[in-house]
C-alpha cells in the first residue's frame, strides 16, 4: 500500500506524537487507566500492551514476567483474569486493566496503537481474540493502529481493515527484510535511524520511532518519521515541535 493512502487511513492525531503506555510518571503507573485518562485529558494519541490470559482474556499490561510492575512473582499468560484481579495490583495500587476496559475509557477520545505482545506461539489465539473483543466496538478504524514485533500475529489482523506497524528492534532487522512488503508500515528503534536505509525507506513508508524520552533524541529523528511514541520528556516539548 502506497504511504499516502496508509497516512489517509489513520486519524491525523497520531503524528502529533504517541504517549508510551499512556501518560504515565512516578506517581501513575504505566499502562493504567489514569495514565491513560491523563493522554486523553492532553490530546495525545495512545499506545498500550494487550496478552491474552489462561482462560482467553485480554489486559493491558507491558511486561509478562508481573514481577516489575505489580512487586509480585508471576506470568500474565498462565494465570487466570480472575487470579490477575485479586492477586495483583500496579505499584500505585490500581488494578490491572482488561482491554474492554480501556477501549470503553478511550472511547476513541484519540486514536491508540495497539501492541499485541505474543508469548511463546499464541499468536494465532492472541489475534484471534482481540478481533473478537475489539471490532464490534469500532466506529471508526482511522482511531486505530495494531501493531507488533511478531509479523504472525498481525496477518490476521490484516482483513480488519486497520492499519499495522511492524515493530523493529536492534538486532532483529532481518524481520523487516522478509516482511516489508507485506505491512503497511514500521515501528522502530530510534537508534535504527542512524542508518541510511532506514532513512531512505521512511520516505516511501510510514515510519514511527521508540522511544523518545528528550528533546535532542526528537530533533534527530524528526527528518526520518512520520511520528514518534514518547515517554518521560515532557509532553509539551512534543506538542511543540510536532
Amino acid at each position: 500500500m502506497k504511504k499516502a493512502k496508509v497516512l489517509s487511513n489513520i486519524n491525523p492525531l497520531v503524528f502529533k506524537g504517541v504517549a508510551h503506555r499512556g501518560l504515565w510518571n512516578k506517581d501513575i503507573s504505566e499502562n493504567s487507566l489514569k495514565a491513560f485518562k491523563r493522554a486523553i485529558d492532553n490530546n495525545f494519541a495512545l499506545e498500550f500492551d494487550v496478552h491474552l490470559t489462561k482462560d482467553n482474556e485480554l489486559v493491558v499490561i507491558h511486561d509478562e514476567d508481573l514481577k516489575r510492575l505489580t512487586g509480585k512473582e508471576g506470568i500474565v499468560e498462565h494465570l487466570t483474569l480472575k487470579e490477575l484481579q485479586e492477586n495483583y495490583h500496579l505499584l500505585d495500587g490500581q488494578k490491572i486493566p482488561t482491554f474492554v476496559e480501556v477501549l470503553d475509557l478511550i472511547n476513541e477520545q484519540v486514536p491508540c496503537l495497539v501492541e499485541l505482545k505474543v508469548y511463546e506461539k499464541n499468536y494465532k489465539a492472541l489475534s484471534k481474540r482481540v478481533l473478537e473483543v475489539m471490532m464490534p466496538k469500532v466506529k471508526n478504524k482511522k482511531n486505530f493502529v495494531f501493531i507488533s514485533f511478531d509479523p504472525r500475529s498481525l496477518w490476521p489482523l490484516k482483513r480488519s481493515g486497520i492499519m499495522r506497524l511492524l515493530l523493529v528492534a536492534e538486532g532483529y532487522e532481518y524481520v523487516l527484510k522478509y516482511f516489508r512488503f507485506r505491512i503497511e508500515g514500521i515501528d522502530i528503534e530510534q537508534t535504527l535511524l542512524k542508518k541510511k536505509r532506514y532513512q531512505k525507506y521512511s520516505k516511501r513508508n510510514v515510519v514511527n520511532v521508540w522511544t523518545i524520552q528528550s528533546k535532542e533524541q526528537l530533533e534527530k529523528v524528526k527528518p526520518f518519521v512520520d511520528t514518534v511514541t514518547f515517554d518521560t520528556i515532557d509532553p509539551k516539548i512534543i506538542k511543540e515541535s510536532l
